[in-house]
């Protein structure tokens, strides 16, 4: 079955909305705070980053903060913030639903 279009996020998107539901942010403090926070293990490169910001900014999970010289930074909105929250619990839902499985338990 197709993934419906923000519906789920993939994890950079997530990843993304995960470092902009802090302090405003600019794209190259959205691609560190990503690395940093996945220890390096997701990097979101220039690119999909700024095609990222637009939709989500169509979609209304961010807004624009403020601007300085060229830089746009970037805050989450409530939309936004529910979005998360709503992939964050269906993906914790993934991880119970194989965690009697996967960590020696027996199956249902």
């Amino acid at each position: 079955m197709a993934r419906k279009k923000l519906e789920t996020l993939t994890e950079q998107m997530y990843y993304v909305l995960l470092a902009l539901s802090g302090p405003p942010r600019h794209g190259y403090g959205i691609m560190q705070a990503v690395s940093e926070r996945t220890q390096g293990r997701v990097n979101v490169g220039a690119g999909t980053l700024y095609a990222l910001l637009g939709r989500f900014e169509t979609k209304g999970l961010i807004r624009q903060a403020a601007a300085h010289d060229v830089r746009k930074y970037y805050v989450l909105t409530d939309a936004g913030r529910r979005a998360l929250v709503k992939e964050y619990q269906r993906l914790k839902r993934q991880v119970e639903d194989g965690q009697d499985i996967l960590e020696g338990g027996t199956a249902p």
